[in-house]
């Protein structure tokens, strides 16, 4: 059985039949209400889970919620991961996954507001992965086990941050205050016929910006985590920004970039959408 774990006012909520249980009440205090601990204990969820309905949960409302991880040890931003976005942006495929951080203060729910901090902000509509269950030298064909879901996420980034100087500054480019956002919940693999094929799309208004599907990595899941933990422990609640499609703005031309009113909204296939406006930096 699929599960979705959302954060509603910093306390883990069930997502049942587009209602909301609080993990902790309804659990009767056998389950945590923090959502990095509920995460952290994510085979006991699955297994409390199984039995629950929706009951009287409160109805869901997605501009209430703030991201599904609000605190995780590291967050993991993979630069150049599908092949037409190598291709737009005129580079080689990358030999071994290429990798930068956000800053997890970043980090806000679906539906919050990105502020924009100069005139030359991007979007990059991504897949991240929440992992569950922590290791060192995870194999690739065991990776899956360690991943708690999936959510989607915004790798929103300030280009003219990113590249004032050489090298490239891309983790401070990526991690502006806002210009993470995340959700609108985490979903378990199970959810999805395929987990390493998820349609994913960014729109700004009306305007289709990205359209494409996650098999378009050159370097799967199970790869990234075999090579991120290769190097380091990974946690429970340890989040991996995948790689953003073709289709941002830097690479057009000419060249587009967000401005105030906009809204972006991304969608990716059996998770749901962010929906973020954006308004201008004070």
């Amino acid at each position: 059985m699929s599960i979705s774990l959302a954060n509603l006012g910093g306390r883990a909520q069930l997502v049942v039949e587009s209602r909301l249980l609080d993990v902790e009440r309804a659990s009767g205090g056998r389950l945590p209400a923090d959502p990095m601990r509920a995460v952290a204990e994510w085979d006991r969820l699955r297994d409390w889970a199984a039995g629950v309905r929706a009951g009287d949960g409160d109805a869901l409302e997605e501009s209430r919620l703030g991201p599904p991880v609000p605190r995780p040890s590291k967050v993991f931003g993979i630069g150049v991961n599908y092949r037409a976005h190598a291709d737009e942006a005129k580079m080689p495929l990358p030999k071994q996954p290429m990798v930068f951080t956000k800053f997890p203060s970043c980090l806000v729910g679906p539906r919050a507001d990105v502020v924009l901090s100069s005139g030359y902000v991007d979007w990059e509509a991504e897949l991240v992965v929440v992992i569950g269950r922590g290791g060192r030298r995870i194999a690739a064909e065991r990776a899956l086990d360690h991943v708690a879901g999936y959510c989607a996420g915004q790798d929103v980034s300030d280009r003219k941050l990113q590249f004032s100087d050489t090298p490239a500054q891309f983790s401070m480019g990526k991690s502006i205050d806002t210009f993470g956002p995340i959700g609108p919940a985490i979903v378990s693999l199970d959810a999805f016929r395929d987990p390493n094929d998820l349609a994913i799309s960014c729109d700004v208004d009306d305007w289709r910006v990205q359209d494409a599907r996650t098999n378009d990595m050159i370097f799967a899941v199970p790869e990234l985590i075999a090579f991120l933990s290769s190097l380091c422990t990974l946690e429970p609640g340890d989040l991996i920004f995948t790689g953003t499609p073709s289709g941002v703005g830097s690479t057009r031309q000419p060249r587009r970039y967000l401005a105030a009113g906009e809204t972006i909204t991304t969608t990716i296939e059996g998770i749901g959408k962010l929906v973020n406006h954006c308004v201008a930096g004070g």
